[in-house]
């Protein structure tokens, strides 16, 4: 999820600065210039790591008092790897999918195609659910007990509630460089995603609790462009298309075994003792 990422850079020690030990000055500018900040084809800034690496000779520039020294230091950087299992907090559903949050990143998407099957959008409710049916593979002539099970269906309803946490896995990561040219403004982004093979091109649509993408494909880049002349909401730098396609993705209290409800349950109680004794 978080790499080390070395960086050449040019870094500028305003004039009020150079009274201070040289690397203490341009380790200060690194924290000033990079930690959030999205580095193209690299990922999302957290921080510095270390000191840096190797400081040049400072330059003076004419009609500048600071001094430009070129730097190569070490960031830690957010770039989650393809096919990656991570968690966040549910912030927004649409009927084309829903938004995740990692409480430092939140342009995490999950399209409505990479929901667990079989799922639906409730217009009603503004929520996607899952309704699991478990007894796919029965006799479909069999009338005895249809009352029974459709009361059943209706209990086996699992919505995806706004702040709920989930368990997704990275599909694709998306970086998207936005530059006004004299056509107009374009966004070009590039993608890392698994490459389709031709036994996964061949395959049928995979049932809830595959993966259709293959582990074992290759990973590669792509770019496209698009014109932004006309558009309302310029992209986001960085963003990532997750799935919860499989078994054990989605609500984590989906998952969960007896145990750990209960040991959930009473911290919840017990946070509200303490929230209510604050009070």
């Amino acid at each position: 999820m978080f790499v080390i990422a070395t960086v050449a850079d040019t870094i500028r020690v305003p004039a009020p600065l150079l009274f201070h030990p040289t690397l203490q000055s341009v380790n200060f500018e690194i924290e000033k210039k990079y930690p959030n900040r999205v580095i193209y084809d690299v990922g999302l800034v957290i921080c510095r790591h270390g000191d840096a690496l190797q400081i040049g000779d400072a330059n003076l520039v004419a009609g500048d008092g600071g001094a430009h020294h070129d730097v190569i230091f070490r960031l830690v950087v957010f770039r989650p790897f393809v096919e990656e299992v991570c968690l966040g907090t549910i912030t927004e559903s649409t009927e084309e999918g829903i938004r995740i949050s990692m409480g430092f990143f939140e342009d995490v998407f999950i399209p409505a195609y990479w929901m667990l099957r079989p799922s639906h959008y409730n217009n009603d409710t503004g929520l996607w659910v899952w309704t699991p049916n478990y007894n796919e593979g029965g006799d479909e002539g069999e009338e005895e007990g249809g009352e029974e099970e459709a009361a059943a269906d209706e209990n086996n309803q699992f919505e995806m509630e706004i702040g709920s946490e989930v368990r997704f896995k990275v599909k694709s990561i998306n970086f998207t460089q936005v530059t006004d040219t004299a056509k107009g403004v374009q966004a070009t982004t590039t993608t890392t995603a698994h490459q389709p093979n031709a036994a996964s091109v061949v395959a049928p649509k995979p049932k809830s609790g595959q993966d259709s993408s293959g582990d074992n494909a290759p990973v590669r880049k792509r770019s496209t462009s698009v014109d932004l002349s006309d558009a309302k909401k310029v992209p986001a730098s960085m963003h990532i298309v997750a799935s919860i396609c499989e078994d054990g993705l989605g609500l984590t209290s989906w998952w969960a075994s007896p145990g750990e409800e209960e040991d959930g349950e009473e911290e919840e109680r017990v946070k509200e003792e303490e929230d209510a004794e604050q009070i």
